[in-house]
C-alpha cells in the first residue's frame, strides 16, 4: 500500500489502494482534461453580421453610370464598419464525459502521483493564523515545480498561508479537477481533502463491489 509523508513531521499516511493504486490510462485522462478545460471557457465572444450592423439601408450610389463597382449597402463585409462573415457567436464548449469515466481518470491521475512519490499530506490544523513563512518552510523541499494544494472546508488559515507563494495553487477538494492534478508536479492534500477525494473517487469501486456480491450470492 502506498504511503504519503506528512509535511513538517516524520509521520506517514496510508493511501487507499483502490484510489491511489490504479493503472495509468492516458487516453482517458486526456479526454477528461480536454473536457474540463473546454468547460472553463466563457464562450462569450460575439460579432455582428451585416444584418445586425446599424445603418446601410440606402443604396450608396446608383447602379450604373458612376464608373464605380456596384454596391447595395455600406454594411457589406467588404466595407469598413460592415458586418463580419462567419464570426464567433456566444456558445458553450461543454463536452459530455460520463461520471464513471471522470472518477476513473481521477484515480489514474492520483495513482500517478502516488507512484512518483509526489504526494504529501498537510496538517491544516497547525495553522492558527495565516503565515506565509510557515507555509514556505513546510514545502521548501517540494517546490521543484508547480505545487497544487487541495484543502477542505473550513481550512481558510491554510489557504491564506499558501495562496501567495509563487508556483503554488490552492483549490478546494470539491473544485479539484483532473486537469489541476496532472498539471501539478507536487500534490499536497490536507487530511480533510484526502478523505473527501478518496470518498469521491471510490464511488465506482463500491458500486462494482456491491454488484459482484449480488451476482455471487
Amino acid at each position: 500500500m502506498a504511503k504519503a509523508p506528512v509535511l513538517g513531521g516524520k509521520d506517514t499516511v496510508e493511501l487507499d489502494a483502490d484510489v491511489f493504486g490504479a493503472a495509468w490510462n492516458g487516453p482517458l485522462v486526456h479526454e477528461v482534461v480536454v473536457a474540463e478545460q473546454a468547460a472553463r471557457r466563457q464562450g462569450t465572444a460575439s460579432t455582428k453580421t451585416r444584418g445586425m450592423v446599424r445603418g446601410g439601408g440606402a443604396k450608396p450610389w446608383r447602379q450604373k453610370g458612376t464608373g464605380r463597382a456596384r454596391a447595395g449597402t455600406s454594411r457589406s463585409p467588404l466595407w469598413t464598419g460592415g458586418g463580419a462573415v462567419f464570426g464567433p457567436s456566444p456558445r458553450h464548449y461543454i463536452l459530455k464525459v460520463n461520471r464513471k469515466a471522470r472518477r476513473a481518470a481521477l484515480r489514474s491521475a492520483l495513482s500517478l502521483h502516488a507512484e512518483r512519490g509526489s504526494i504529501s499530506i498537510l496538517d491544516a490544523a497547525a495553522f492558527d493564523a495565516p503565515s506565509t513563512k510557515q507555509a514556505a518552510d513546510l514545502i521548501a523541499d517540494r517546490r521543484t515545480g508547480n505545487v497544487l494544494l487541495v484543502v477542505g472546508d473550513g481550512e481558510e488559515m491554510a489557504t491564506k498561508s499558501f495562496r501567495n507563494l509563487e508556483r503554488v495553487s490552492v483549490v478546494g477538494a470539491a473544485d479539484a479537477g483532473v486537469a489541476d492534478i496532472v498539471r501539478g508536479a507536487q500534490l499536497v492534500l490536507s487530511r480533510t481533502a484526502l478523505e473527501s477525494i478518496t470518498e469521491h473517487a471510490k464511488k465506482k469501486v463500491r458500486a462494482r463491489t456491491e454488484q459482484t456480491q449480488e451476482a455471487t450470492s
